[in-house]
């Protein structure tokens, strides 16, 4: 600083852009430092002493930092939320990749030049998949619910149990959804009871557009409960004419599992599923496109035709549409599932990844970093069956928690686990090419 006067001494907008010239688009560049030479002005003003200079280079480093990049994840979340959820397949990217390239026939018959329904080939697929009459994709599962609400309720009451008001991520509040959609809550039952009776009640006492069931993805009630089973709640719907709406949320399409080899895997015993839930006479069901579906985001309706047909014709279907790229990658994703294929699909291979090989990967790791190889498990994540773990090995470099910070710095961010003190390596969800890479960053932190 130079005279009395600290702002006299402030570094040039023209020479700090020039210094980090390519660090972001020139424009953003330009705005970045003025806005960091501004906050740098006010804080001098205020009294603090600060270098001006590292009040902008933090400014950039933040906005470079946020645009969208690579990361290793090796927290054993296998839906990360905050890593984007489902990774798709190479089927799925390579679809994408043809949509976004080219133009398409996304809303017409190449046979006859005339405007076609757009996702016809994803409703086929969703129909046969799951077992309904018909099938619409929209934005996200929150989506599928408000237009389910909406084009059947709306302006009408529809009764849901206590227990199944559930919050996700603390912006989806169950009773805001259906605030938004113009129906009307109507709680029933107790938090940890339910009973057909509770239903009924409501029925009687107001003029109900549907029924709502909702699959408390992210938590788990247990010991003195009851609720009412969906083919129940299913009839009494269908006794007041109207349909039972069942989010089962995270996108199991079949509770058989039949693109795996063996037995339906543990984790998944207690989880609702698509075909089962039509089955049970649900009238229409919701859930998402990027959890256990490991497809792109997406909400997913399927259920009677009836039903769909209302959804279709409401105003809030083209607003929710989804585009191109996105049923492409839906595509090739159920025709994953259609094929008997789906272990190809990157969520699949993780959770059923076998154990011996991951135990042998793991003592590599732990060899070259010297960790330790401990008995522990990964989590499904994403809002999706909760309380259940995926056992297998964990990598832990004990007492060393600190270097969290160092290896989500590298060039390519990894994400690991802190656990009381130390730092753990979960390998089911790290490439196994991106080991050596891992090992690497380590390293150079220890």
């Amino acid at each position: 600083m130079t005279g009395d006067n600290p702002l006299r001494g402030l570094p040039r907008v023209d020479d700090l852009v020039e210094e980090h010239r390519g660090a972001l688009p020139d424009a953003v560049l330009l705005t970045t430092v003025r806005n960091g030479l501004d906050e740098a002005r006010k804080r001098i003003g205020d009294g603090e002493s600060l270098d001006p200079r590292q009040v902008v280079e933090r400014a950039i480093e933040r906005l470079r930092l946020s645009s969208t990049a690579a990361v290793v994840n090796a927290t054993g979340v296998l839906l990360h939320t905050n890593l984007g959820r489902a990774r798709w397949s190479p089927r799925a990217v390579a679809a994408a990749t043809r949509a976004a390239e080219s133009t398409t026939n996304l809303e017409i018959d190449v046979k006859t030049g005339k405007r076609s329904r757009r996702g016809a080939y994803v409703t086929e697929l969703l129909k046969t998949l799951t077992g309904a009459e018909d099938a619409m994709v929209v934005s996200n599962n929150a989506s599928a619910l408000v237009i389910a609400l909406a084009a059947t309720s709306g302006g009408l009451s529809v009764p849901v149990a206590r227990g199944e008001l559930i919050e996700i991520g603390g912006s989806y509040r169950l009773p805001d959804v259906m605030a938004v959609s113009g129906t009307n809550l109507v709680e029933v039952g107790t938090t940890n009871r339910v009973r057909p009776g509770d239903y009924m009640t409501a029925a009687q006492l107001h003029r109900v557009g549907a029924f709502l069931k909702v699959h408390p993805s992210n938590f788990r009630v247990e010991g003195f409960t009851s609720a009412v089973p969906t083919r129940d709640l299913a009839q009494m719907a269908s006794e007041w004419a109207v349909p039972l709406i069942h989010d089962i949320g995270s996108g199991l399409l079949d509770s058989e599992t039949p693109w795996l080899e063996g037995a339906t895997p543990d984790f998944l015993l207690d989880e609702p599923a698509a075909r089962q839930t039509v089955e049970d006479g649900a009238g229409l069901v919701t859930f998402s496109g990027d959890k256990l579906l490991g497809g792109p985001q997406a909400g997913l309706i399927v259920g009677t035709a009836e039903n769909i047909r209302l959804l279709r014709s409401h105003p809030l279907a083209r607003a929710l549409r989804v585009d191109g790229v996105t049923l492409a990658a839906l595509e090739a994703t159920l025709e994953a599932y259609a094929s008997n294929s789906a272990s190809e699909i990157p969520f699949w291979a993780q959770a059923t990844a076998s154990i011996e090989t991951l135990i042998e990967r793991s003592q590599r790791f732990a060899g070259d970093v010297d960790g330790t190889v401990v008995n522990g498990s990964s989590t499904v994540g994403g809002g999706s069956v909760p309380s259940q773990a995926i056992p297998g090995p964990n990598v832990v470099i004990e007492g060393r928690d600190d270097l969290y910070e160092c290896l989500l710095a590298s060039d390519r961010p990894i994400l690991t686990r802190r656990e009381n003190g130390d730092l753990v390596v979960d390998l089911r969800t790290v490439d196994e090419p991106d080991d050596a890479y891992v090992v690497g960053v380590i390293k150079q932190c220890l």
